[in-house]
């Protein structure tokens, strides 16, 4: 039996991001606070089955990004990423 993991990898998250920052973020780098991997963020590992997502690290699993979506308002939780960066725009 071959067991399959409950998560996507970051590239599910692009629409999501894209609305949110405007641009494609899974180019973008970022390091896990937690365990100070270094990863893009289509690296990371996705959870898209709940109220919102959630972006945890490959490395140590601990959750990175949360994202939340109403109709009215959108919540952004970041704080288990030391930094994001992306490639300037040409």
């Amino acid at each position: 039996m071959t067991l399959t993991p409950d998560f996507l990898d970051g590239n599910a998250a692009a629409g999501d991001l894209e609305f949110l920052f405007g641009t494609d973020m899974t180019m973008a780098s970022g390091r896990c606070r937690g365990c100070g991997e270094q990863m893009m963020l289509a690296q990371t590992h996705a959870y898209l089955g709940g109220p919102g997502m959630v972006l945890r690290c490959p490395g140590c699993e601990g959750v990175l990004l949360r994202l939340v979506q109403s109709p009215t308002q959108v919540w952004l939780d970041a704080g288990g990423l030391d930094y994001v960066t992306m490639p300037a725009p040409a």
